[in-house]
């Protein structure tokens, strides 16, 4: 028998409170399935199972708050008797989750109606949208309304009827933010590289592949930033992993954290898994994905957890250079800046080039500046040969 236990959401989680189940005992789960959702300082997150099997117990109710490491449920996997009878689950009150959009604002209510089942992220897409939930059919497991339910409807819908997004409390997830930003300075000893790379020649390699692409499936820079850097990640792994119980563990996979603003101040990186195996192309479309999903209050507790090294860039807002701060239990973080042009030389002449600023921030207990620099150097190799990209 195998406990389903309330996870680890990051380093500044403690405790997370129910708000949704998405199975009932009975209901037979596969690893990645959504079965529930947890709702925290980061917003309403959707926790996926870790195990196959069928669900044999409930074992915390709605609006429970309970410590990371606390048992949910009881799973029974395929071929094990059962051990327990099963405890049916009362239909649940319409569920209202107080989210402040601004200081001192009222309670937004995000409750479904009576006898309406509907997941989390089709709850809110509806309430942006003024969307009676009530006129939908639902087309997922017994008859519960989906995002895509919605979405449907609502691209339909006219634009003056939407509201404002209203999915987590920006309060809350900017104090968790800084709790902790303010651990990782206190106990990672940071250190700092910059690297200036010419990129004329991705960039031009960039506008060449993109003319013969459409337009919603041309690349971004940012998907070249990101692939350089889990590619180097892979070359290096010292930058690659998670520092836990005083010594480092190297992750056998690169899962790039992606740093996303959320508008209004609020701030995620989650993850996109294995990004050094994928394509550019694919790499971009699971980025626009997570992107809109991350922004739509509708993150993966795998995508939360699973980030072994993030990246972040501030070159769309006119920033030069950005020193980040590990966020832990990673052991680096990368950041871009923006494209500028400088006279550079090549060839023994001096001409006009495109030039990025990109800076290391490093754990100090894991890796020195020697290595920190190879990394850099490996990532400036990447970029000026974007064929191997």
């Amino acid at each position: 028998m195998a406990e389903f236990r309330m996870p680890s959401l990051g380093a500044d989680m403690e405790a997370g409170t129910l708000v949704e189940w998405l199975v009932k005992p009975g209901d037979w789960v596969k690893r990645g399935d959504i079965v529930a959702v947890v709702e925290t300082q980061k917003g309403a997150i959707e926790i996926e199972s870790f195990q196959t099997g069928q669900v044999e117990q409930v074992l915390v109710n709605l609006h429970s708050k309970v410590p990371v490491g606390t048992p949910l449920a009881l799973i029974r996997t395929e071929g094990e008797p059962s051990r327990l009878t099963p405890l049916p689950i009362a239909p649940a009150a319409p569920i209202s989750i107080p989210r402040a959009v601004t200081p001192r604002s009222a309670p937004v209510a995000l409750g479904t109606p009576p006898g309406v089942r509907a997941s989390p992220a089709a709850r809110r897409l509806a309430l942006e949208n003024s969307i009676d939930l009530t006129t939908i059919v639902g087309t997922g497991p017994a008859g519960a309304i989906t995002y895509a339910d919605v979405e449907r409807l609502a691209s339909a819908a006219p634009v003056g009827k939407k509201k404002p997004s209203a999915w987590l409390n920006l309060d809350a997830m900017r104090t968790a933010i800084g709790a902790a930003m303010a651990r990782s300075k206190r106990e990672i000893p940071h250190y700092y590289l910059e690297h200036q790379v010419d990129v004329s020649l991705c960039e031009q390699w960039l506008v060449e592949k993109n003319a013969k692409l459409p337009p919603d499936s041309r690349l971004l820079i940012a998907a070249v930033w990101i692939k350089s850097v889990a590619l180097a990640a892979r070359r290096f792994p010292a930058f690659n992993g998670f520092y836990h119980d005083n010594k480092f563990e190297p992750a056998p996979a690169v899962h790039v954290g992606v740093a996303i603003a959320i508008r209004g101040g609020g701030l995620a990186a989650p993850a996109l898994h294995d990004a050094d195996q994928l394509s550019l192309s694919d790499l971009m479309s699971r980025m626009r994905d997570l992107v809109q999903r991350t922004r739509a209050g509708r993150i993966r507790s795998s995508e939360i957890s699973d980030a072994t090294i993030t990246v972040s860039g501030l070159g769309e807002r006119g920033v030069e250079t950005l020193y980040g701060v590990i966020y832990p239990p990673q052991v680096a973080i990368v950041g871009f800046g923006k494209t500028a042009e400088r006279p550079w030389v090549v060839d023994g002449a001096i001409g006009p080039r495109s030039v990025v600023n990109v800076t290391l921030c490093g754990d100090h207990r894991v890796s020195d500046g020697h290595a920190g620099a190879l990394f850099l150097a490996e990532i400036g190799k990447l970029l000026q040969d974007p064929d191997k990209l």
